[in-house]
């Protein structure tokens, strides 16, 4: 029986992924323009917890305030009829031609002051709605010529913002995190940031790092060629792990923004194995919301948005059960332990030991069994193997 969804799971959608109208570089749209306030309903007949937005994706760009009050009252009554949550929000800085350069890193410093206060506005909307994650993707911040941009001046520059608006959410006492979301490229050539590993160095450069941490998404990782397990692993490690974005992409070429599951199948296996039973025990290692930031297919009418909508999280749940299959199977205890995986967190050095204890231990060199230890075989393919019939049902 193929499970269903539930709001314990903690599913959420961003509204521009539904409500993605199929527009490409190359193409015009195949959908008509949905309702946010029908995504709600739609997304919460189908188990999902959570809604996500760009402040563009609720209220029109340049709107009245009259407008934007209206669209916000109508959004609010639809989370209260269906009992939706807001988990994250976030500020559209790429779509209108003014942010063409960047927003925090924009050449013109009237759009960087411009950049700054329309996400003020949006954390006081994100606080109301009670948003505990606000994600910056710096889709513009980049060039495509390096002869156009001064590259340590806008880190400066995005460090700058970053700081600003954590003092913002400081002093106001909102209590919301920060999330930034890395992308090597497109829409830019090259996009500031560009990885994991980029924004948790960057991290470590600002005022309030404390509060800011990363959005990782599948694609935007496997765009650059990385490994989204081992991504994810260090930003558990590192404890910056504040959201996640969950999709499908197939290698290093366009952010395909398909279905979770739909490009890697073992990645994701892996991934779900990761999040549900990596921590202390075979606990979660990660308690936020499983969010989905994907795009429905072009070729698909209004009966594919939600079908693909269903299919991320039964994807996400089937692995979840496969997961916890992989891990109960006493072959693969076996196996595991074989290939001496538990080993690895046992400390190479003894408790106080220190270098002078290792130098002092002739089994660490020169009673060291080189060849012997060589010969080993540590039997990875075997569990390789076990995962991959577990991913496909096969145990």
């Amino acid at each position: 029986m193929i499970v269903a969804p539930k709001r314990e799971d903690h599913f959420s959608f961003g509204l521009w992924t539904v409500g993605w109208q199929a527009r490409d570089p190359f193409g015009d749209p195949t959908r008509p323009w949905l309702d946010p306030v029908e995504s709600v309903h739609r997304l919460s007949e189908l188990g999902a917890w959570g809604v996500t937005f760009h402040d563009d994706d609720l209220i029109p760009f340049g709107a009245d305030e009259a407008e934007r009050e209206k669209d916000i009252l109508r959004f609010k009554e639809a989370l209260a009829e269906t009992g939706m949550v807001v988990p994250m929000m976030t500020t559209n800085l790429f779509t209108h031609p003014v942010f063409k350069d960047g927003a925090f890193t924009s050449n013109d410093r009237s759009v960087r002051r411009f950049a700054l206060r329309k996400v003020v506005r949006n954390l006081d909307l994100a606080a109301e709605l009670g948003a505990a994650t606000y994600v910056f993707w710096g889709g513009r911040e980049g060039s495509e010529s390096d002869a156009a941009k001064d590259v340590r001046s806008a880190l400066e520059r995005y460090r700058e913002a970053i700081d600003t608006l954590a003092e913002y959410v400081t002093d106001r006492g909102y209590g919301i995190r920060f999330a930034i979301e890395p992308k090597p490229n497109e829409p830019r050539g090259d996009i500031l940031l560009p990885t994991v590993g980029s924004a948790l160095a960057f991290i470590s450069t600002l005022e309030h790092s404390g509060m800011v941490g990363v959005n990782p998404e599948v694609g935007h990782e496997q765009m650059a060629n990385m490994n989204f397990v081992h991504s994810i692993s260090q930003a558990l490690w590192q404890g910056k792990l504040f959201h996640i974005d969950l999709n499908g992409q197939r290698g290093p070429k366009f952010d395909q923004d398909l279905v979770f599951g739909h490009g890697d199948l073992l990645n994701a296996f892996f991934l779900v194995d990761l999040l549900e039973n990596g921590g202390p025990g075979g606990a979660p290692a990660y308690d936020g919301p499983r969010h989905f930031d994907y795009k429905p297919l072009r070729t698909d009418g209004a009966d594919g948005v939600w079908e693909s909508a269903r299919a991320n999280m039964v994807t996400y749940l089937l692995l979840k059960e496969r997961a916890a299959a992989f891990r109960a199977d006493p072959e693969v205890q076996e196996a595991l332990a074989a290939s001496r995986v538990a080993e690895l967190a046992q400390p190479t050095l003894a408790p106080g030991e220190g270098y002078k204890g290792l130098l002092a231990d002739r089994s660490s060199y020169e009673d060291f069994d080189v060849e012997a230890v060589a010969s080993q075989s540590y039997g990875f393919v075997r569990l390789s193997q076990l995962a991959l019939e577990h991913a496909v049902g096969a145990r």
